[in-house]
């Protein structure tokens, strides 16, 4: 009975897990991480990013594909449970 009551709110949950999920690999496409560097480095040489500016970028952008790590661990992200 509850679950029939609950199927509508289950299925959003699941499409907004999906959602979160492609738009999180999305976020973290290397291909899209390089365009977004080479935007920068474009950037810096057009005089529109200061060197301290790029370098802040350049260090989010690269954040995405390698997020930090927790403390004292040795493996990546993606190994840890």
């Amino acid at each position: 009975m509850f679950g029939l009551l609950l199927a509508p709110v289950l299925g959003v949950v699941r499409l907004a897990e999906l959602i979160h999920r492609e738009a999180e690999r999305q976020y973290r496409d290397p291909a899209a991480v390089m365009g977004a560097l080479e935007a920068v480095d474009a950037a810096r040489r057009n005089g529109e990013l200061s060197e301290t500016e790029a370098e802040q970028a350049e260090r989010e952008l690269l954040a995405r594909l390698y997020p930090p790590r927790p403390a004292g661990s040795l493996l990546p992200p993606s190994h840890e449970r």
